[in-house]
């Protein structure tokens, strides 16, 4: 790789460590049993404000344990208050799997919530999703103004601080939710 190619490499690994830093350095602190203020005593943003970079979403591994993982709980109380809460499909930046340093911003239903983060799944409403591994039905909603069908994807949990959020976009209705919560404890150790 020419020193072009690192220099981009580089560049990447910068951006994702100034979006992904503050999240982690709170999970840090919260897994230590500190609840003190982040170093500069304001609370980390999960944007950059006046940077152009959205707010971040991060990807957390798929479970491969039996087992509820811990923190991964679900509910369903959805209130159109201005918060997002589980239940409630919302919009934020959604980074992209194979380019950290890219994304796009796109529906995410909330399922649960973990501290202040709260834990998401991306919607598609790419039909090549149908009846893909880790992708479910999830049908049309408010969350699209084209009303085109939307499928949810399992395997990929993004936790999203709540600053992330941006617009809300639809309460989904408890018997499709009740659906996606089945699936994610039959085979994604949810509980």
């Amino acid at each position: 790789m020419g020193s072009t190619g690192w220099g981009a490499v580089a560049g990447a690994l910068r951006r994702l460590a100034v979006r992904e830093g503050p999240g982690l350095l709170r999970e840090l602190r919260r897994s230590r049993g500190s609840s003190g203020p982040a170093p500069s005593g304001q609370r980390p943003s999960s944007g950059r404000a006046g940077s152009g970079q959205p707010p971040a979403a991060s990807r957390t591994a798929p479970v491969a344990t039996p087992g509820p993982p811990p923190g991964r709980h679900l509910s369903y109380a959805p209130q159109l208050d201005g918060q997002a809460d589980p239940g409630e499909v919302v919009w934020t930046w959604v980074v992209y799997e194979e380019d950290p340093a890219q994304g796009k911003d796109r529906p995410v239903l909330v399922v649960g919530r973990s501290g202040d983060v709260l834990l998401g799944l991306m919607l598609s409403s790419q039909q090549e999703r149908d009846g893909q591994p880790n992708w479910l039905a999830l049908g049309t909603g408010a969350w699209d103004g084209e009303h085109r069908p939307s499928w949810v994807r399992l395997d990929r949990v993004l936790r999203v601080d709540e600053a992330g959020i941006r617009r809300e976009g639809a309460v989904l209705e408890r018997s499709r939710f009740d659906a996606v919560a089945a699936a994610l404890r039959g085979g994604y150790g949810w509980d």
